[in-house]
């Protein structure tokens, strides 16, 4: 009954999110993702944790436990990713400026 409760509970927290980041405006979404990466990082630990957790005899946990540590790690280097990028549009280029 374990693994049922797990199930539920990851189904819930996905659908969660998922109305929870439909409903924010798309020109939000960058800001939000480069400013949240710790959340991303609070993810991934979680993910960890439950993929810890899991039975080691049950597949389908492991399976799921895996699957959220590597969609979490994925979702972090997204994030700083996202963040490097917004933050070189809002460099100066030094050699632009001596060319003028």
């Amino acid at each position: 009954m374990e693994g049922f409760s797990a199930i539920y509970i990851f189904m819930l927290a996905a659908f969660t999110g998922y109305e929870v980041i439909a409903r924010v405006p798309v020109i939000l979404h960058t800001p939000l993702m480069s400013g949240s990466n710790f959340v991303h990082g609070v993810v991934l630990v979680g993910a960890m944790v439950a993929l810890g957790n899991a039975d080691p005899n049950d597949p389908l946990q492991l399976a799921i436990g895996f699957i959220a540590v590597v969609l979490g790690a994925a979702n972090a280097a997204g994030g700083y990713v996202v963040t490097e990028r917004m933050l070189a549009m809002f460099k100066r280029d030094d050699r632009k400026e001596a060319a003028k």
